[in-house]
């Protein structure tokens, strides 16, 4: 809170430094806010000043190109015995003065509230007659201040999805602000604060097909501008977080009702708005599926193609190819996240049957004892046949062709002695951990020359469709269709996944299930559709099953005997993750002494 103090401090005075490439400005490089918000080109300039901390979701963890899937139980990290933050993140060497997640390169809690502190002048200046004496069209300042409230909100989901309550300020604070008044909202105020701009953004009057506005589509050169369907996204993500087990006790007001009302209406809206899955089928020799497609190509905001992005990394292309690459891909540096073997066994076979017993998948507490599902395709001796097409798209196993124009060319090769060979030697970072490599965002054709894999993205409706069918299922049980408050057509919670599954051609899931069993099918599908895009970490989290799925991880070591493979399970190294103090983030130590010092109150997580 220091930080966010001493920038108040700096900023109630009504005077900002600007780039002088932004603004004519005087020579002091000083200029006052009426001096903004009297000229539309300097009025525009500070409302993108409000979109820079939207995130470039990617390889980006302390400068290290490392992916938010390293520090869960969707993989291992190759750079996992270097002096680096994963290797200090499985040491348990987390604490108020380190963490290994938001060291060097971003702190989310300073850079979260320093786009809060930009949206607050903005709101509060825009909406002053004396300051805002601009030239500006009602319509178009309208759907400037629908989208910083929409930024706004989107700031604040990520501040309490890491910390829990935040304080919330929804506007500057003057220079004689009495700090000693701050407190920390709850967790349920800051949803409501969240779906409160949301709403309120949402109120603004529509006007697609203009250019100006707040509106559901938008053009290239508009990338990164918020949009309806992110307000949507936004609230059904918050209402999710605030009725799950991390956040809810059973007490709180938002209920898993209240969050499938919320959920469903999020997605009744982008359908009726024109989005969708995205389905085309594509060239077989430029990717497996149209599931493979989508993750690597640039989404088209307008739509043309593709309707199911709704909010993009704007900047950076994940680099899979660099970062998280196979040893045979000229230029790459390291094999990054590794998935898990956990993961890989949550791929269901073709048939739609999973191939573990959900009901206790290992027979051991160290997950070398795989407890199978007879009832499956599985065959242990060729375990990488008949999985769901999203395996293919997303991961790079042992005979993985590698380039899809030449199917008879090379093959990934993961036993020992491959020309991707699984090692568990410290110094070498550009092999395995783990037995497989990503293949999700990496285009075959990226490597030195050629940087062509995907951007991640942040919202997509495949997302909704999830969000929806667990809080439905948790309210009415797996198969009650819920009406629609918006006019879309009634669902249940099965049929929303059924859907997700159809895409790629997964059998629809069997009906009847109890709610129990549904859950396990959920949770499955929820984790292979969303694999490597920033959720599994927050879910295993809000679901309070930390424990359970953050100790450590396991992999498959491949020899080759008598020109047969032979398929070994492994653990790796215990992790010390898993305490309960890491389902949230720990405040900076600096800023709980501030407050501390101010309130009287420790702002401290549970157990840091």
């Amino acid at each position: 809170m220091k930080r966010i103090i001493n920038i108040l401090l700096v900023i109630s005075a009504g005077v900002f430094t600007f780039s002088c490439a932004d603004l004519d400005l005087p020579s002091d490089g000083r200029i006052e806010l009426k001096d903004i918000f009297s000229r539309y080109e300097r009025t525009q300039t500070y409302l993108k000043t409000c979109g820079n901390y939207m995130p470039q979701v990617g390889f980006t963890y302390e400068n290290t190109n490392t992916p938010l899937a390293s520090f869960c139980d969707e993989a291992q990290d190759a750079n996992d015995h270097k002096d680096g933050p994963v290797a200090k993140w499985y040491k348990g060497l987390t604490s108020p003065s380190y963490n290994p997640l938001t060291a060097s390169y971003m702190d989310p809690w300073g850079h979260y509230f320093q786009g809060i502190k930009k949206c607050n002048i903005f709101l509060s200046a825009i909406t002053d007659p004396e300051l805002a004496t601009g030239n500006f069209v009602e319509e178009e300042k309208n759907g400037w201040i629908a989208q910083v409230r929409v930024m706004r909100a989107f700031y604040y989901l990520q501040l309490i999805k890491r910390y829990g309550g935040v304080p919330l300020l929804d506007k500057p604070y003057e220079v004689n602000h009495d700090f000693t008044q701050d407190r920390r909202a709850t967790f349920e105020e800051c949803v409501d604060f969240i779906q409160a701009d949301c709403d309120a953004a949402l109120a603004t009057p529509e006007t697609e097909g203009r250019p100006i506005g707040f509106r559901w589509a938008i053009n290239d050169n508009e990338r990164g501008q918020m949009t309806r369907a992110i307000a949507y996204a936004i609230k059904s993500q918050a209402a999710l977080y605030a009725a799950s087990p991390l956040w809810n006790d059973g007490t709180g007001k938002y209920t898993w009702k209240r969050a499938a009302e919320i959920t469903k209406e999020a997605l009744d809206q982008c359908l009726a708005h024109g989005f969708e899955l995205y389905k085309t089928p594509c060239d077989p020799t430029i990717a497996q599926n149209a599931y493979a497609y989508y993750f690597i190509t640039r989404s088209d905001p307008s739509r043309s193609w593709d309707k199911e992005t709704i909010y993009e990394t704007t900047a950076w292309r994940s680099n899979v190819w660099k970062h998280a690459g196979t040893p045979i891909t000229d230029g790459m540096e390291k094999a990054g996240a590794c998935p898990s073997q956990e993961l890989i066994d949550s791929y269901e076979t073709i048939d739609g049957q999973p191939v573990l017993n959900l009901q206790k998948p290992y027979l051991d507490k160290d997950h070398l004892q795989p407890n199978y599902n007879t009832n499956s395709l599985y065959d242990p001796q060729n375990p990488y046949v008949n999985r769901d097409p999203r395996f293919y798209a997303s991961i790079y196993y042992n005979e993985a062709v590698r380039y899809l124009d030449n199917p008879n060319g090379i093959k990934v090769e993961t036993y020992v002695g491959g020309n991707c060979e699984i090692s568990d030697k410290v110094t070498e970072v550009r092999y395995t951990r783990t037995g497989y490599y990503l293949r999700k965002f990496n285009n075959y054709k990226s490597n030195i020359n050629v940087d062509a894999d995907g951007l991640m993205r942040i919202f997509r409706l495949a997302e909704l469709y999830l969000n929806f069918a667990e809080a439905a299922y948790q309210a009415y049980g797996p198969e009650v269709p819920i009406a629609s408050t918006v006019g879309g057509a009634p669902m249940s919670a099965k049929q929303a996944l059924d859907i997700i599954r159809a895409r790629v051609d997964m059998p629809a899931l069997p009906s009847g299930l109890s709610k129990e069993d549904f859950e396990k099918r959920y949770r499955n599908e929820r984790r292979i559709e969303l694999a490597f895009e920033e959720h599994r970490f927050f879910d295993v989290r809000r679901w309070k099953i930390l424990s359970e799925s953050d100790n450590f991880v396991t992999g498959m070591r491949i020899t080759k005997e008598n020109n047969e493979y032979v398929y070994t399970r492994f653990k790796l190294a215990e992790r010390s993750t898993g305490a309960d103090k890491y389902l949230m983030y720990p405040i900076d130590h600096t800023e709980v002494a501030k407050m501390l010092k101010y309130t009287g109150e420790d702002w401290q997580n549970p157990g840091w």
